[in-house]
C-alpha cells in the first residue's frame, strides 16, 4: 500500500525541469513514486507529516568520502609541509603497510556510509585515501562494504580503486610517482571481479563501477586496459584528472600531452566518463586563462565532470567557472570528496565562489547547484529515474527542516537552506521506498558509539603519518594546532 509524505515544500518536476509546491505531498508505492502533488485522495497505508520542510529528490554524491575526515588535518599545509603528506622514496621501497586491519577499514566503510546518510545522500560514489593502504583497495574490503551498504539501504556504485602507481617525495624532496605495473593490472582483475560478484548478487541498490585513482597513477597500459573493459562491459570510469598542476606537468613530461589530450588518446573520453573536479583545463587562470576549447571538448564528448565546491575551496582552488562549464554544454554534477559530506554547504560555497569570479551576486546559480546535486548526477548515472520527484521516479527523497527559530525567515526555501542551514538538517531520507533515516535516527545504529569508533579511527590515522614522512617529523611539527597547547 503507498505511503504519503506531506511538507509546507516539495520540489517537484514538470515539463524537465524541477518545481517547487507548497503545502504538497509525495506518495510512493514499493519503489517508485506514484503522485506528486497538491490533492491527493488515493488509498495510503502510511503517512508522514513534516511540517516546515523542504521535501526534495535525494542527493547524489558521487565523489563521497567513505574514509575518515583528514581535510581537516591537511588543508592548512604550504608545499613544503604538505611534501609531509606524501609517501616518502623509502616507504615506498622498503616499508608500507598498511594502517588499519581489515576490521578497522570496514568499521571506516560504516562510519563513513552512516555520515552520508545523516546528512541527506541517497545515491553515492566513494572515495577514500589510499595513502593508509598497503597499495590501494582489495576485492574483500569492497564486498564488505557492499553488504553495509545494503543493510543500511543507500543506493551505491562501488568497485575497488586501483592503481600503477603513487605519489611519492623522492630523496631529493621533489614530488613524482613511482610505479609498480603489475600492481595496477592486479587491481583491474580485482575490479571487474568485483562487477562480476555485483552481478551475482542481483541487488538494484548495488551497482559496479571502475574506479581507477589519479590519472598521474595509472600507467598506460592499466588506462588503456580500463578504457576497452568500460566499453566492452558497458561501464562507468570514474578517474580524478584535470585535477592539479603538478598532474598536468607530470603527463605533460610523461606523454607529451595534457590529461584532456590523454583521456582521450586511450579511449576514455566519452559518455561513461566520470572526472571529479576538472578544475584545471585551459580557460583556468593557472593554465592559460582563455578558453582554447577544453569545455567544449567535454561536452561534445559527453563525460560528466564532478564538482566538489567545498573540497575545491579548502584547497585552495576553484571551477573557473561553473556558468561557463554549464553554458558549454558540460555535465555537472557534485561531490563532497571531504568531510562533511554536506551538499547543502558544498552548495553555498560553490554559489559564492561563482558570484566572486564574475564579480556579479547574479552569477549564484542557486538553481544550476540543485540541478546538479540531482539531476546532473542522475545523468552521469545514465539514470532517468533518479534525481526528481515525479511518477515512475524511484522513491529517493531526503527532507530539511527549516522550522527552526535559527533557519530564519523563508522567501524561497532553496536559498534559506543554503544561506543559513546545513544538510545537518535533514529529517527524513528515503531509498528505493524504504525509509533509512528518520528525525536524525538510523535504526539499529547507535551514533553516540559511532562518534567514539571514529575518533578512535582517527587517531591511529593521525599517527601514521609520521612512518610515511620523508623528514620523519612528529604529527605535531606535521599537523601543528591552532594555537600552542599548554600541558597540564
Amino acid at each position: 500500500m503507498p505511503t504519503k509524505v506531506t511538507a509546507r515544500y516539495v520540489l517537484g518536476f514538470n515539463n524537465g525541469q524541477h518545481v517547487l509546491l507548497e503545502e504538497a505531498c509525495v506518495v510512493y508505492d514499493g519503489d517508485a513514486i506514484t503522485y506528486v502533488g497538491h490533492h491527493y485522495e488515493g488509498p495510503m497505508d502510511k503517512e508522514r507529516h513534516l511540517g516546515d520542510a523542504l521535501l526534495m529528490p535525494g542527493l547524489i554524491d558521487l565523489d563521497a568520502l567513505t574514509d575518515i575526515d583528514h581535510l581537516i588535518l591537511d588543508s592548512w599545509a604550504g608545499p613544503e609541509q604538505a611534501k609531509g603528506h606524501q609517501w616518502s622514496e623509502d616507504y615506498f621501497r622498503n616499508r608500507r603497510a598498511d594502517v588499519f586491519t581489515a576490521e578497522e577499514r570496514q568499521q571506516i566503510r560504516e562510519y563513513a556510509l552512516i555520515q552520508l546518510i545523516l546528512h541527506g545522500i541517497t545515491t553515492y560514489m566513494p572515495i577514500a585515501s589510499e595513502v593508509h593502504s598497503e597499495w590501494a583497495e582489495p576485492f574483500e574490503e569492497l564486498v564488505g562494504m557492499a553488504a553495509t551498504s545494503r543493510r543500511l539501504g543507500l543506493r551505491a556504485y562501488l568497485g575497488p580503486a586501483y592503481r600503477s602507481g603513487v605519489n611519492v617525495v623522492l630523496e631529493n624532496g621533489e614530488r613524482s610517482v613511482m610505479f609498480d605495473g603489475a600492481r595496477g593490472l592486479e587491481g583491474l582483475a580485482d575490479a571487474l571481479r568485483f562487477i562480476d560478484h555485483v552481478t551475482e548478487l542481483d541487488d538494484p541498490l548495488v551497482n559496479g563501477v571502475l574506479l581507477p585513482c589519479r590519472i598521474e597513477t595509472l600507467d598506460l597500459e592499466v588506462l588503456k586496459a580500463t578504457a576497452a573493459a568500460s566499453q566492452e562491459r558497458d561501464l562507468l570510469v570514474r578517474l580524478h584528472s584535470l585535477q592539479g598542476l603538478v598532474e598536468r606537468q607530470l603527463i605533460l613530461d610523461w606523454h607529451g600531452v595534457t590529461p584532456l589530450e590523454l583521456l582521450d588518446q586511450v579511449g576514455m573520453l566519452n559518455e561513461r566518463l566520470l572526472i571529479p573536479h576538472a578544475t584545471y583545463t585551459d580557460r583556468n587562470p593557472a593554465v592559460h586563462g582563455e578558453d582554447r576549447g577544453d569545455l567544449a571538448r567535454l561536452a561534445d564528448s559527453g563525460a560528466s565532470i564532478i564538482h566538489c565546491p567545498l573540497t575545491s575551496m579548502r584547497y585552495g582552488s576553484t571551477l573557473d567557472s561553473f556558468n561557463a562549464y554549464k553554458a558549454a554544454g558540460v555535465n555537472i554534477s557534485l561531490g563532497t570528496d571531504s568531510f562533511p559530506p554536506d551538499l547543502i554547504r558544498g552548495i553555498d560555497a560553490g554559489v559564492q565562489l561563482a558570484k566572486i569570479l564574475a564579480g556579479s551576486n547574479d552569477a549564484g546559480d542557486v538553481a544550476g547547484y540543485f540541478d546538479a546535486a540531482t539531476l546532473g548526477g542522475a545523468h552521469a548515472l545514465r539514470r532517468p529515474d533518479l534525481g526528481r520527484l515525479e511518477p515512475g521516479a524511484q522513491a529517493d527523497m531526503v527532507a530539511f527542516s527549516l522550522g527552526d527559530v535559527r533557519d530564519g525567515v523563508h522567501d524561497d526555501p532553496l536559498r534559506t537552506l543554503i544561506l543559513n542551514g546545513t544538510a545537518r538538517q535533514a529529517v527524513l531520507s528515503v531509498v528505493a521506498g524504504r525509509t533509512v533515516m528518520a528525525d536524525g535516527r538510523i535504526e539499529g545504529v547507535d551514533l553516540e558509539s559511532w562518534r567514539a569508533k571514529g575518533q578512535e579511527l582517527f587517531e591511529k590515522m593521525r599517527d601514521a603519518y609520521t612512518q610515511r614522512d620523508t623528514g620523519k617529523r612528529t604529527t605535531d611539527e606535521l599537523f601543528p594546532p591552532v594555537y600552542a597547547r599548554l600541558e597540564r
